[in-house]
């Protein structure tokens, strides 16, 4: 049962938390390949700490309610620009990505150029819990140090506002 509920989490896998190592999951926009599921980063692309360098990495995929159904450890393959897998699987990644500039030509491009890391990480099926074997907690952690994060100013009032 738990190949076929893997096999069937990775065919709809459009998000999965990726970890490598120790490190803390990320959110990964994906795209299925047969058995496993393909994973773009890099300049302009999505931020995947360490991913690029992984042998192994930790999956948790989600079901239709949006719930964790699977976590498996993962062999994680890097490809390289011009092989036979990279022609076959940037281009349909390309042509999945959404808000891309240009063409799915131009995108597999710019990937090539700009030293984007396109990688395979295949779900060792021996590995995956399921069902009552997962953890019962949320796993949810407080929101990470970020650049991006802002402390926001109090509304500029031009006038006291009473209370009533």
């Amino acid at each position: 049962m738990t190949t076929g509920v893997l096999d069937e989490a990775i065919k709809k896998a459009a998000i999965a938390w990726i970890s490598v190592g120790d490190g803390p999951a990320y959110a990964l926009w994906c795209m299925p390949a047969e058995s496993s599921i393909v994973v773009v980063s890099g300049p302009g692309e999505q931020f995947a700490p360490g991913l690029a360098e992984a042998q192994q990495a930790t999956v948790r995929l989600r079901g239709d309610h949006g719930g964790l159904i699977v976590a498996t450890d993962a062999g994680v393959t890097r490809l390289t620009p011009g092989s036979d897998e990279w022609n076959e699987i940037a281009p349909a990644l390309a042509a999945k990505r959404l808000n891309a500039s240009g063409s799915a030509d131009d995108v597999v491009a710019r990937w090539a150029e700009t030293n984007c890391v396109l990688v395979r990480v295949t779900p060792v099926p021996e590995s995956a819990v399921t069902g009552p074997g997962l953890p019962a907690e949320a796993g949810a952690e407080p929101p990470r140090e970020t650049p991006a994060r802002v402390e926001t100013k109090r509304p500029f009032r031009l006038h006291r506002v009473r209370k009533r």
